[in-house]
C-alpha cells in the first residue's frame, strides 16, 4: 500500500513538472516565435509592392473629396478624439465574435437555446468589422516601409476572417448547415485572433498609434537657453535642444514660436518639414499639420498635439519653457 502511494505521488509530481517544463518552454520559445512571424511578413516583398499601389489611390481618393474629403479623414483618425479612433472600433468585432465562439460551444454541448444570441453576435461583429476596416484603412495611409507592410497583412487576414464569418451567417440560416457555420465561424475567429496578434505588434513594438511626442524626460519648466536671436532668421525654423530635448523653434512674421520637434504621429522631424502660412507646420514623413501658436493638430494623420513652449528673448538669447497645461500627451519628469 504505502508503495503503491509513493508510486502514484512520483507519478503525479513528473506530470506536474513537466507541465511546468511546457508553460516555461512556451515563455521562452513564444517571442522567438512572434519575432519570427513579423521577419516573414516584413520579408514580403509583394506586400511592399502593394503597399505602394494602394496607398496612393485612398489618399487621393480623400483629397479628391476637397475640404469634406479631408474632414471625413480627419474624422476616421480620430482627430476630434484626441486619439486614434480604430483601437475602440476594433472592440466591437473582437467582442462580439467572442461572444458568438463561447455560444456556439455552448450550442454544441447541448444548449440550443442560445442559438438566437450566437448568431446575433456575428451579425454585431460584421456591422463592427466594417467600421474597424474603414477606420484602420484610413490609419493605414499614414505609415511607410515595416509598419505598411504589417498593416496590409493584418487587413488581409481581417478580410478573410470577415468573409469566414459572413459565410457563417448566411448558413446559420438554414439548421442544416448549421454545424458548418459554427466550424467557419471558429475558423473565422482564429484568424480575426492571430490578426489581432499582428495588430498589438504594431502598437506596441512599432509604436503605430502611440504619442510619439510624449516625453518621460520631461521638458524645460524653467525658461533655458536655446540659441541666438540671429540664428533664426523671419520665415523659417530650426531643431533646438533644450537639455536632452529637442524643440521645434520657428520664427514667422516676426513671432516666435515652439513646440515638440518629434511629430506625435510617428516622429518625424518637423524642423525637415514645410513652414506654413497661418502659422503652421507640416510633417515631412506623413503630413500632418500643426499649429505653431498652440500645438494643435490641423489635419491628421496625427491625433495628438505637439506640446508648446513658451518664448522668449533675453540679451539677445531665446529661451523656452513648456507652457503650463499645453497638452495633455506632456508626461512630467520623474520624482
Amino acid at each position: 500500500m504505502l508503495l503503491a502511494y509513493l508510486l502514484e505521488r512520483k507519478l503525479e509530481m513528473s506530470s506536474l513538472e513537466g507541465e511546468i517544463f511546457l508553460l516555461l518552454n512556451l515563455e521562452n520559445n513564444f517571442p522567438m516565435a512572434t519575432k519570427s512571424i513579423m521577419k516573414v511578413i516584413d520579408e514580403q516583398q509583394w506586400l511592399d509592392d502593394a503597399g505602394e499601389a494602394i496607398q496612393p489611390v485612398i489618399i487621393n481618393a480623400f483629397k479628391a473629396g476637397g475640404e469634406t474629403g479631408n474632414k471625413i479623414k480627419n474624422f476616421l483618425h480620430g482627430k476630434w478624439l484626441g486619439h486614434a479612433l480604430h483601437p475602440i472600433v476594433t472592440d466591437v468585432p473582437i467582442g462580439a465574435w467572442t461572444t458568438a465562439a463561447v455560444l456556439d460551444s455552448m450550442e454544441l454541448c447541448g444548449s440550443e437555446k442560445y442559438k438566437t444570441g450566437a448568431d446575433a453576435a456575428v451579425n454585431i461583429g460584421l456591422a463592427g468589422a466594417v467600421g474597424a476596416a474603414v477606420t484602420g484603412i484610413t490609419d493605414w495611409t499614414g505609415t511607410s516601409q515595416a509598419e505598411r507592410k504589417a498593416g496590409l497583412a493584418h487587413a488581409i487576414i481581417n478580410i478573410g476572417a470577415t468573409a469566414l464569418f459572413l459565410s457563417s451567417a448566411l448558413l446559420r440560416k438554414n439548421e442544416s448547415s448549421r454545424k458548418t457555420a459554427i466550424t467557419l465561424s471558429m475558423l473565422g475567429y482564429g484568424l480575426a485572433s492571430f490578426s489581432a496578434y499582428i495588430g498589438g505588434n504594431l502598437v506596441y513594438n512599432q509604436q503605430m498609434g502611440v504619442n510619439h511626442a510624449a516625453s518621460a524626460d520631461g521638458f524645460p519648466n524653467e525658461f533655458t537657453e536655446v540659441c541666438s536671436e540671429d540664428e533664426l532668421p523671419d520665415n523659417s525654423m530650426k531643431c533646438v535642444q533644450a537639455g536632452e530635448t529637442k524643440i521645434l523653434l520657428a520664427r514667422k512674421d516676426n513671432e516666435l514660436f515652439a513646440i515638440a520637434h518629434t511629430c506625435s504621429h510617428m516622429g518625424g522631424p518637423l524642423s525637415e518639414g514645410e513652414l506654413l502660412p497661418d502659422c503652421q507646420v507640416r510633417c515631412p514623413w506623413h503630413g500632418s499639420v500643426f499649429s505653431l501658436r498652440d500645438g494643435s493638430v490641423v489635419d491628421g494623420p496625427a491625433t495628438e498635439p505637439q506640446p508648446e513652449f513658451d518664448v522668449r528673448t533675453r540679451d539677445g538669447k531665446i529661451e523656452v519653457k513648456l507652457k503650463e497645461n499645453s497638452s495633455s500627451s506632456y508626461v512630467p519628469p520623474a520624482g
